[in-house]
């Protein structure tokens, strides 16, 4: 038991500690391997936008972010994103788990509960000073002492430190397992006010009420980190099954959108012989189809005329599914047909009525891919737009500065890098590139304040 304490403790304090890098990319300054992907994102927007606004975080204001994991997890680290593991999309069969994970994430936002966390720690890493302290002092003057009595001494020092983290550590875990309870009967208000079931909350938790039992070695992040004692459960099950909306099931076509995305993260993130048998040549549906026509893309060799005939065939019985424009526009890019990717990109920019900001990168990275200089102004078009929309993408700031370069206009070029690099976390090099900028820009002007802005930004610590 002591030792499962702590991991979720130092479970807590990762998460606490990394949301002190770098506020303005949080996911990138700690290393977390993002994927982005629209078809994603638009989902968990959907998923969430309902329960945001119930939780009064309004709209616009956090942000789901899709981490590439395979364990069941989610997560919050500060008021503004919440991190959901990929393992957590695929391994959920109905939408209405998802929301009920992210309504239980949003109770832990609303609740205030990574600040309070915080709080609490620094109290604690100063009680744990004076604790050891001390125990050091209590060490040094029985070393000084000698004889049996020094040595009595010695132990009782070893004794104040060991007891006093202990009580500590169980101080803290009592204090996650409040929040725990408190973003429970959060998330299940969000989801009645919503008119939403909260089967999918009670079935996540009781999936991972027998891990309690398991050494941490063998749960999965997501028992670690919300430990589900059993009353905790059974007062749960009780909410959600005398809600009056309990019987209440996900749409038709949110649940064919469910599937598509889990098809989608198989065939592109599991190796192709497990998509394949997962999803096998008698299955004829589409997420099905899709999910085969990305393995057999990512399989290599022959595999892209495969992927290409799949995706073709998909088109065809769905011609205004955006998504499969955007993958066949992936698969011609990846496979250096940058001149046939464009169109496909085209279109599916065309039928996202041009706002898809990561498809019009993907478009502008094709465009310039080309080397034709007569689509270098589209390209610029594009990535402007998309750094409008998104201020923080370090991928549209960076072929930005690809597009500027491609024209001759090095500060402009210079300065996209620099952005690309600040907000991927890399600040010394953004501040070099930043200076470099801003000698060849006009004093006084919006992009040399840009560039001084970088230069004098100083991280928080």
């Amino acid at each position: 038991m002591r030792n499962g304490l702590r991991a979720i403790l130092g479970t807590v304090l990762v998460a606490v500690l990394l949301a002190g890098l770098l506020p303005v990319t949080p996911a990138r300054a700690q290393g977390l391997p993002l994927i982005r992907d629209t078809e994603i994102e638009l989902l968990l927007n959907d998923y969430s936008q309902s329960i945001f606004r119930a939780a009064g975080l309004g709209t616009g204001r956090v942000t789901v972010r899709i981490v590439n994991n395979e364990a069941f997890n989610a997560f919050v680290i500060d008021g503004r994103n919440v991190f959901m593991h990929t393992g957590t999309l695929m391994q959920a069969n109905t939408p209405n788990e998802v929301i009920g994970v992210l309504a239980h994430e949003a109770g832990h936002i609303a609740g205030g509960h990574m600040a309070a966390l915080r709080s609490r720690i620094a109290k604690d890493q100063t009680r744990a000073l004076l604790v050891q302290l001390l125990g050091i002092g209590a060490m040094i003057g029985g070393a000084v002492s000698g004889g049996d009595s020094g040595r009595e001494i010695g132990s009782a020092g070893q004794g104040v430190m060991m007891g006093g983290n202990e009580l500590i550590l169980r101080g803290l875990t009592a204090e996650r397992r409040s929040q725990e309870s408190a973003a429970d009967q959060a998330g299940l208000q969000y989801l009645s006010a919503t008119h939403q079931s909260g089967r999918g909350m009670l079935a996540t938790f009781e999936r991972f009420a027998g891990q309690e039992l398991f050494s941490d070695a063998h749960k999965d992040a997501f028992a670690r980190t919300h430990p589900v004692a059993t009353d905790r459960l059974a007062r749960l099950r009780q909410i959600v099954e005398t809600s009056p909306y309990y019987k209440n099931t996900d749409p038709p076509e949110l649940q064919f959108r469910h599937d598509m995305i889990r098809a989608k993260l198989s065939g592109y993130i599991e190796p192709p012989s497990v998509v394949f048998n997962r999803y096998q040549a008698s299955d004829t549906s589409i997420p099905a189809r899709y999910a085969r026509a990305i393995a057999s893309f990512r399989q290599g060799g022959g595999g892209l005329e495969t992927a290409l005939a799949g995706i073709d065939s998909l088109i065809r019985d769905r011609p205004n599914n955006p998504y499969f424009w955007e993958v066949k526009g992936d698969f011609l890019q990846k496979a250096g047909r940058a001149r046939e990717a464009v169109g496909p990109l085209r279109k599916a920019l065309q039928l996202h009525n041009g706002d898809a900001p990561l498809v019009g990168v993907q478009l502008a990275q094709s465009l310039l891919q080309t080397k034709d200089p007569k689509v270098a102004d589209e390209a610029i078009g594009l990535l402007r737009k998309a750094v409008q929309k998104e201020p923080d993408n370090a991928t549209a700031y960076n072929t930005l500065g690809q597009a500027y370069y491609d024209k001759g206009l090095m500060p402009q070029a210079e300065l996209s890098r620099a952005q690309g690099l600040f907000y991927a976390g890399s600040l010394k090099m953004a501040q070099e590139f930043a200076k470099r900028a801003q000698a060849g820009l006009k004093a006084g002007s919006p992009d040399w304040v840009k560039a001084d802005d970088i230069i004098n930004y100083k991280p928080q610590t």
